[in-house]
């Protein structure tokens, strides 16, 4: 999926995942910062990060990694990075968006965001959390939820939050009420008795896909808030699939049954 508005850069250049995925540590406790911590600073629990890190600007060892310093003269366009124009992009970002701010892509993204919301418990462990960030980047939703504990390993995400609106929710009651609220319905997925399969279920257009802990699946608080659950057809010897892989399974059923192509 590209961005919409035109962006000055080389599109044979292409940026590797080398510098995609530095994860960001609190200033405070040194360990990763909190959910909802990505752009404003004046949230409670919120860590304000630095402007920039090695994640944005290219190592001159790599070869073809995103794209350098624009020539000058600089375009005059106040959706451009000063800095990046100056130093390079190495962001892992569509094309369309190189040397933008954070501010201007998230903008972008936010005129367009699909309808479609994605819950994932963190209650023992964060397996693969960052994993389904991605993804839900990749798709453009709405949102990502964090259920139980507030932090989480953002490694597997490679910064892609930044662009999402992470929030937290206590349990799986706070999150049902909230979705009752903005009127959501709750679809858990998961491989449980009486699961409709997803293979064969018309996906509500404004939902939430909620997600169980790698290994458990869905807690029983979970399961009894959801309105619906679905299940992924498995054919093979394996109990279940990672909860990554059944994330984006599930998030690119919503986007074939609403999404019109990028």
């Amino acid at each position: 999926m590209r961005g919409r508005g035109t962006a000055p850069f080389e599109p044979n250049q292409r940026c590797s995942d080398r510098h995609r995925g530095r994860a960001y540590a609190d200033p405070v406790t040194g360990g990763p910062d909190d959910v909802g911590a990505s752009r404003d600073p004046s949230r409670p629990g919120a860590v304000e990060r630095p402007a920039y890190d090695d994640e944005a600007t290219p190592d001159p060892s790599d070869e073809g990694v995103g794209v350098g310093p624009y020539p000058f003269p600089w375009p005059d366009d106040p959706r451009l990075d000063p800095h990046l124009l100056e130093h390079g992009d190495a962001r892992n970002v569509v094309d369309a968006y190189r040397y933008w701010t954070v501010e201007a892509i998230v903008a972008d993204l936010d005129t367009r965001r699909h309808p479609f919301h994605v819950a994932i418990e963190n209650l023992a462990h964060d397996f693969n959390i960052g994993s389904v960030v991605r993804t839900a980047n990749a798709f453009n939703a709405a949102s990502v939820r964090v259920v139980g504990r507030r932090r989480w390993n953002r490694r597997g995400a490679m910064v892609t939050d930044r662009y999402l609106h992470v929030e937290h929710h206590d349990d799986a009651r706070s999150l049902a009420a909230w979705a009752a609220g903005a009127g959501l319905v709750l679809v858990g997925v998961d491989n449980l008795p009486g699961s409709v399969p997803l293979e064969t279920y018309d996906l509500p257009r404004a939902c939430v896909l909620l997600f169980g802990q790698e290994g458990t699946g869905l807690s029983e608080p979970a399961r009894l808030a959801c309105d619906v659950t679905v299940s992924i057809a498995q054919y093979g010897s394996t109990r279940s699939i990672n909860v990554g892989a059944a994330a984006a399974i599930a998030m690119h059923a919503w986007i074939r049954q609403h999404a019109a192509s990028p």
